[in-house]
């Protein structure tokens, strides 16, 4: 029995997720993430891609991301095959780095659903007590997309706040910012409060 087919159309967005081979780590220093930014910004120049959100965390990734041309295939076969060989160079390994098929849901553009995926994507930290709850602060987790939203003069140009901040009535200016920051620590703090 074969793998359903991947749905592909111009302008879908995508929640993407890929774990580890054996829960394993992918991202094993500060390099390692570096290596796959730079990697998702040439797949983004390849493809035409927008991304939304994205975390690093260690054994896994998420990206809220849209592709304009129905190419999300080609697009994250590329971006896992290259990431997969520079890490094989680096550490002079061989074989898979990541597990089985990456998982691609669909999500409405223009629904609530994408700005609770953006928040999901960008409170993983929090939700993995990456840092101190109560005294630390969600930009302080560095590989997200989450800081670059409130500090924009370190934003990729593939990265795309607009749509995001938008969903919540905010928009991409000083005070949209910082009512963003505001939202996001608050959603921080209910996470340690439930803990």
């Amino acid at each position: 029995m074969g793998r359903t087919p991947r749905i592909e159309f111009e302008g879908a967005v995508y929640h993407v997720m890929s774990r580890g081979n054996r829960q394993e780590s992918i991202f094993r220093d500060k390099q390692d993430c570096e290596m796959f930014l730079k990697t998702l910004a040439e797949a983004c120049e390849r493809c035409g891609w927008r991304v939304h959100a994205y975390v690093l965390m260690g054994n896994h990734y998420h990206l809220l991301l849209e592709t304009p041309e129905a190419n999300l295939v080609d697009g994250m076969r590329w971006l896992q095959g290259t990431y997969t060989k520079r890490f094989n160079l680096r550490y002079a390994i061989q074989g898979h780095l990541l597990q089985g098929r990456y998982k691609a849901l669909l999500v409405d553009a223009d629904g609530d659903y994408f700005q609770t995926v953006g928040s999901y994507i960008h409170l993983n930290p929090a939700r993995a007590k990456c840092f101190d709850l109560k005294a630390g602060k969600l930009a302080d987790y560095r590989w997200s997309s989450y800081p670059l939203y409130i500090r924009p003069a370190k934003r990729p140009d593939w990265l795309c706040v607009d749509r995001t901040l938008g969903a919540l009535g905010l928009s991409d200016e000083a005070s949209g910012r910082a009512r963003y920051r505001q939202y996001m620590q608050k959603r921080v703090l209910e996470i340690a409060d439930s803990k």
